[in-house]
């Protein structure tokens, strides 16, 4: 199990080293994994632990709180998954005023230093840190020979000629790109989360939905197919379930805080307190506004046939 961390200061965590890679690494997307897995790889060349370390809330979201970039990954979703990538330890910093104000070399000196004794940090192309940016690969080569480490930056990831971010897999998403944004992902778009109790409303209207909240902007919002992960069959397998999904803020009931809303087809059981993960499969229609119940009831019934349609067609020609 790695260990997790969120602060900057405190005691000596790797008092025998560590190599460090740092990054947002919102979406854990094939550019991530190669620098997780440079770390990794020198890590167990020098004998010592990899430790990767990011923020939460991202930085983007903390200087831009009313308008934050839209959200690919939540915290426990990173946190899994660079477990999942065999890092020995996890800073999942607090980006707060004090450390949005703590100059490059402070952070360095401080917790790269101070608490990670890094012989080695890691970093992707470009990437910046400190207060208003000041860090970059030139700041901690020059601290490194200071202070007794390496540091390096890694090549750009291309897939098919193309450079694997996260601003152009969410702007695949927001273009219902799924079959392309999962390329880049390295793994299918999915949110997972704990299924909460809603409203009751989808019921009352022949929808009953497993409901997830997501306190983050979206990266997408709308009406999609969808597989969800987490359900198991009558035969007591865990299969991916089709539904029908509506992501955003629900304008003709007046909902406000963002909620992912999963009609799951002919499942009759429970799903409260289950963590699960739905999957996008295709974009059928963005989120509006209706004149009534009746008139939003009768676009469901019609995007439920579509998602059904899609997920059917999708399912034969993995198995043809």
């Amino acid at each position: 199990m790695s260990r997790l961390f969120r602060d900057v200061d405190g005691g000596v965590l790797y008092p025998h080293g560590s190599v460090v890679c740092i990054g947002a690494f919102d979406g854990l997307h094939l550019g991530h994994r190669a620098l997780v897995r440079h770390a990794e790889s020198r890590a167990r060349a020098l004998g010592v632990p990899a430790v990767a370390v990011s923020f939460e809330p991202l930085p983007r979201e903390f200087f831009a709180p009313d308008a934050p970039p839209p959200r690919l990954t939540l915290a426990r979703d990173k946190v899994l998954g660079l477990r999942a990538l065999g890092v020995d330890g996890i800073g999942l910093l607090r980006f707060d005023r004090r450390l949005a104000a703590l100059a490059a070399e402070d952070f360095v000196r401080r917790t790269l230093v101070g608490r990670l004794c890094a012989r080695e940090v890691w970093i992707g192309p470009k990437f910046r840190f400190g207060n208003r940016r000041g860090g970059d690969l030139a700041l901690l080569q020059a601290l490194g020979a200071e202070l007794g480490f390496v540091a390096g930056e890694i090549e750009p990831v291309h897939l098919h000629g193309e450079r694997i971010s996260s601003t152009r897999i969410r702007e695949l998403l927001l273009a219902g790109g799924f079959e392309h944004a999962s390329e880049l992902l390295g793994h299918p778009y999915a949110i997972g989360g704990r299924v909460v109790h809603g409203k009751q409303l989808g019921r009352t209207l022949g929808f009953p939905t497993a409901n997830l909240r997501f306190p983050h902007t979206p990266a997408l919002a709308g009406i999609y197919a969808t597989w969800v992960h987490g359900v198991f069959s009558d035969s007591g397998r865990s299969v991916p379930w089709p539904s029908v999904s509506s992501f955003g803020t629900r304008p003709t009931v007046a909902g406000v805080e963002p909620l992912l809303e999963a009609h799951l087809f002919d499942y009759r059981g429970d799903l409260y307190g289950r963590h699960i993960e739905v999957e996008f499969v295709a974009k059928l229609r963005d989120e509006e506004r209706f004149s009534g119940l009746d008139a939003l009831t009768e676009q469901m019934h019609r995007d439920a046939e579509q998602a059904r349609r899609i997920l059917s067609e999708k399912r034969l020609r993995a198995t043809a």
